[in-house]
């Protein structure tokens, strides 16, 4: 299996896992922060949805200024924009052969400031990690929010 291949099929399996838990905070609760310091439920849901609208930036474009912010209006209305456009990006990834995917460069800007440049699939790789691990902490907050946690690899303690 290539590395388009394998990171195919990863991208695919990690959009339900994100899907179920945007959809699982409880909407009177987008305020909830564990800390003063930590940001809030809807702040991390913004960032996951912003790195998925990078998403076909990074493999469109030679340059991607980091989307910082993806205004929602409810949990449900979110995880339909993301499955849009994680589906468009796996759309895209289809069109990719080894060597586009591994060998061209891209930029992220971060506020218009070059933050780093790497091969795209490692942009790719670097945005999806993000994403999991901004979805695990959102995992940490959906119980205190008074929600239950969806099963993302496996079961939860909420859906045994």
């Amino acid at each position: 299996m290539s590395n388009l291949e394998f990171s195919k099929s990863i991208f695919a399996n990690e959009l339900q896992g994100t899907i179920n838990i945007i959809k699982a905070m409880p909407e009177d609760q987008l305020t909830y922060t564990p800390h003063i310091i930590n940001r809030t439920a809807y702040e991390i849901a913004e960032h996951i949805a912003a790195h998925v609208y990078d998403f076909k930036v990074i493999l469109q474009e030679g340059v991607c200024d980091e989307k910082l912010s993806f205004p929602f209006s409810s949990p449900n209305e979110l995880a339909n924009k993301v499955k849009l456009l994680w589906e468009d990006t796996l759309n895209i990834m289809e069109t990719y052969d080894d060597e586009k995917w591994t060998s061209e460069h891209v930029e992220l800007l971060v506020a218009g400031k070059l933050f780093a440049a790497m091969p795209r699939f490692q942009m790719m790789w670097f945005f999806l990690n993000d994403i999991i691990h901004h979805r695990g902490q959102l995992s940490a907050y959906i119980r205190p929010m008074g929600g239950k946690n969806p099963a993302v690899y496996g079961w939860s303690a909420d859906t045994v």
